[in-house]
């Protein structure tokens, strides 16, 4: 039987092997460029363009992340967001959320 401080060693080293690898932080500077392929439709700085086009400018975080992921899996179905959301990893979807929940909305009630 091994001595304590192997078997320790050892078990870090399994779990650490067995331990799913978790991916980077979410870079919202890297969103901000991927985000450019969104721009057709939900414009530059995430202000729609497009009346079917919901903004993204300002959403939280882990909302825009939930939405994408569920286009992705077809949870969520949308012809051109089921396209689009196919061909994103975990971490471009961590990134475009990133950056479109540092985009700061100000809005301001009519009078």
């Amino acid at each position: 039987m091994p001595r304590p401080a192997v078997r320790a060693g050892l078990s870090a080293l399994l779990l650490a092997l067995l331990a799913p690898q978790a991916s980077r932080a979410a870079d919202a500077e890297k969103g901000r460029v991927k985000a450019n392929d969104c721009a057709a439709c939900h414009g530059p700085a995430g202000i729609s363009t497009l009346p079917e086009a919901p903004h993204l400018a300002g959403q939280p975080e882990h909302y825009v992340a939930e939405q994408l992921k569920a286009y992705r899996s077809g949870k969520r179905v949308h012809d051109a967001m089921t396209l689009v959301a196919k061909g994103l990893t975990d971490q471009d979807i961590a990134d475009l959320a990133a950056w479109y929940s540092t985009i700061a909305v100000r809005a301001e009630p009519p009078k």
